[in-house]
């Protein structure tokens, strides 16, 4: 069993906003938030009164910009969002949202497999056992966590964790993060494809309520195997898709410069998402991205898990499990 202080180490130091990294797409407001820090340097008791003003101005310059800019990104642009260095990871929401978090490692075929963390909790007042990926937040914990990319012995503690809220009647509260499951030889030599297709089989066979909530990307199989959830969640600037838009479009124009077109020809954002029925819900997050104010984002995921899963209160464990099983039937039928 892993020690909350290991887990703890994984956890990102707040930046202050000059040490923000910054997306292609994001250069205009870094040059005016580039300026505003110059100005605030410069304040002396002399030129206080002068600059204040224009500080002012610049900032509110570059709020009406980052608002402008979050609210028409492309497809692409919201898979860079998904994909930022400093976004809140698996651990970020478990430090913030669950007390009591015991971390549970290991298998019991083969060893732990740090990509996937996951062990009961509380949220809220209530027992839950809590599941994700966790990509990593410094060099250091990414090679650690394998970049959120499983083992299959990580999908098999996911099975081993999920089989014993079952038996305690613990709801399972999933946060997705990968790019996809671990695609080398040594997976593929341990049963990866089995070990996916039996998360999956144990998700849809379990009687107490599971909640999925995409946080960042949700990729492939590695995703699904703990997503196969009665209510699924995304995000506002979360993708979710079967590949990502370099490996589509590597595959259908052997281009994988053509990602951008990928990215909008596969419907991977979560408004499209939730058009086709794929998943139930969108959690909206501050304007700039989760990045920008954690917390905020942070908090707001937690209420969304609690009134989704306050909807199997009083649910017997048949109808739970028939609930997901039709919700997964219907998913295609009406488009």
């Amino acid at each position: 069993m892993a020690s909350i202080d290991e887990i703890s180490d994984d956890l990102p130091v707040e930046r202050s906003p000059s040490l923000r990294t910054y997306l292609d797409f994001e250069k205009p407001i870094a040059e005016l938030e580039s300026k505003v820090n110059e100005m605030r340097a410069l304040i002396d008791e002399d030129t206080e009164k002068s600059l204040t003003g224009e500080i002012k101005k610049l900032e509110e310059k570059a709020r009406a910009a980052l608002s402008e800019t979050y609210s028409k990104l492309t497809p692409w642009q919201k898979t860079q969002v998904a994909r930022h260095p400093e976004r809140p990871h698996c651990l970020d929401y478990i430090e913030r949202l669950f007390k009591d978090f015991t971390p549970l490692s290991g298998d019991r075929y083969f060893a732990d497999d740090p990509a996937i963390v996951g062990g009961p909790a509380t949220f809220r007042g209530r027992s839950v056992m809590v599941i994700g990926h966790e990509k990593g937040s410094n060099t250091e914990s990414r090679i650690k966590h394998n970049f959120g990319m499983a083992m299959p012995e990580g999908y098999r503690k996911a099975v081993r964790l999920m089989q014993m809220a079952d038996r305690f009647g613990l709801p399972v509260i999933t946060l997705v993060d990968t790019a996809g499951a671990y695609p080398g030889i040594d997976a593929e030599e341990r049963g990866q494809a089995e070990a996916i297709a039996r998360s999956t089989d144990c998700c849809l066979g379990l009687g107490v309520p599971i909640i999925a909530v995409i946080i960042g990307e949700g990729g492939s199989g590695g995703a699904v195997a703990i997503a196969t959830a009665n209510r699924i969640l995304m995000l506002e600037h979360a993708i979710y898709s079967v590949i990502s838009p370099e490996g589509a479009a590597s595959i259908i124009w052997r281009d994988s410069a053509k990602k951008e077109e990928a990215a909008t020809a596969m419907k991977i954002t979560a408004q499209d998402l939730e058009e086709l029925g794929v998943i139930d819900g969108i959690v909206s997050e501050p304007v700039g991205g989760a990045h920008r104010d954690p917390k905020s984002a942070m908090d707001a995921l937690g209420t969304a898990v609690a009134l989704a899963l306050a909807e199997y209160d009083s649910m017997p464990p048949e109808r739970v499990r028939r609930q997901r099983h039709d919700r997964f039937l219907q998913m295609g039928r009406n488009l």
